[in-house]
């Protein structure tokens, strides 16, 4: 069963879902109840000489932004998230032993996702348990302001009008589940589960849907989500049909998918096979292609800076769907914090143009870690007329009105 978020742009909510699904007992997978023969390991009773505590405490002194290579994230930010998520996390001390102090909780669950370390070398650089180490580690526009706040943006830096977001779907990559391996394995023979996300101009996400197991086709992970089924509703409150600039005719507000989505009124997608250079057609997909990658850039840093997507995570799909959305919500904190944003995506990070010329973003020095975000499989559909002649108007305009100086040198 897949977990559904439209992704609220309140910090609150935001934060509160971190919490959740970040550093509660339900995050990692729980271990197995062995008879203890001491409380404390030697190397980890060294914890009173030399802390996690201390260590960050002396992290946050060096001017080099070694904290923010260690957390992922500024000191600033990482005080404000214990801020609002500090109660939640918190454990008593007891008789016996001293609880871990809720910001080595917060920092262990940090460096999970930033490095996709196993326990055993968490336990060793925390000096705590692989036990403990386990137990620590949808913003949908809500009006038709907010929608066409979106759309503005794509105008304005994509040249595409009418375009309310850029979606994608990716599978995650976990190990063989306990007795259901045939529900999440995939066409390339892995087992995964599905995260599909709409995403912004800014490079934020505004809907999420994780955990659609990795046998279902691209087309049901979308007919299965929240967005598909408002959608169809008309319970969205889209905006009403809206001229492109300098044209006469009247078109929809869409989505952008690629060639693993099924075109209609509002979900446009590439024209299949060769296209002829130049024409018409192949330049539209080119507009789109260019538009679209947002959403390209977001899954690039994502696998980039938070690691634990870099190989199969070894924990159970439930766990693999709560680490992606802590995932998640971390990009969005920090793409909007004005101390974690120059640091998680500084300048450069993402692709930029310069008269049409591509030029390819940091991220793309290592695109390693994108083996693990594999495509969701493409499948032809016949589309409906209307779809179709939506298409062919937004086609028209990109070869008239809203042509670019220079698109014809790259299509």
């Amino acid at each position: 069963m897949s977990e559904i978020y439209e992704l609220d742009s309140d910090e609150e909510v935001a934060f509160a879902a971190a919490t959740f699904v970040l550093l509660s007992g339900e995050l990692l997978k729980k271990p197995v109840k062995r008879k203890r023969r001491f409380w404390m390991a030697s190397l980890n009773k060294s914890r009173k000489r030399y802390n996690a505590s201390d260590m960050l405490t002396d992290l946050r002194k060096e001017p080099s932004g070694k904290f923010e290579n260690f957390c992922r994230m500024s000191a600033t930010d990482f005080e404000h998230l214990l801020c609002r998520i500090g109660p939640l996390i918190a454990r008593r001390d007891t008789n016996m032993r001293e609880s871990i102090p809720m910001q080595e909780r917060l920092a262990v669950a940090l460096r999970f996702f930033a490095t996709g370390d196993s326990y055993a070398s968490l336990s060793f650089l925390f000096k705590f348990s692989k036990q403990t180490v386990s137990r620590c580690v949808d913003e949908l526009p809500k009006n038709e302001d907010e929608w066409l706040t979106i759309a503005q943006r794509f105008q304005n830096q994509w040249n595409f009008p009418n375009c309310l977001g850029a979606i994608d779907g990716k599978h995650v990559v976990l190990q063989c589940p306990n007795n259901t391996a045939t529900e999440f394995f995939n066409y390339k023979g892995t087992f995964s589960v599905v995260l599909l996300a709409l995403v912004d101009a800014r490079y934020c996400f505004t809907f999420v849907d994780i955990g659609c197991q990795g046998r279902i086709s691209d087309g049901g992970v979308f007919n299965n989500s929240s967005l598909f089924s408002k959608l169809k509703k008309g319970e969205l409150q889209l905006p009403s049909d809206g001229k492109l600039p300098a044209f006469d005719k009247v078109l929809p507000y869409v989505f952008l998918g690629d060639s693993a989505f099924a075109l209609s009124r509002h979900m446009m997608k590439p024209y299949p096979g060769l296209l002829e250079k130049g024409c018409k057609k192949r330049i539209f997909n080119y507009r789109l292609s260019r538009a679209r990658r947002v959403v390209e850039n977001v899954f690039g840093i994502m696998a980039s800076v938070f690691r634990v997507f870099r190989k199969a995570m070894l924990l159970q799909p439930e766990k693999v769907s709560n680490v992606t959305l802590a995932c998640v919500l971390l990009h969005n904190f920090m793409r909007r914090s004005p101390s974690s944003a120059s640091s998680y995506t500084p300048p450069g990070t993402f692709d930029t143009e310069v008269n049409g010329k591509v030029i390819p973003g940091l991220w793309r020095k290592d695109e390693s870690g994108m083996n693990s975000f594999m495509p969701i499989k493409k499948a032809a559909r016949k589309p409906g007329e209307v779809a179709k002649a939506t298409r062919d108007s937004f086609a028209e305009y990109f070869n008239s009105s809203g042509k670019l100086p220079w698109q014809d040198e790259y299509c």
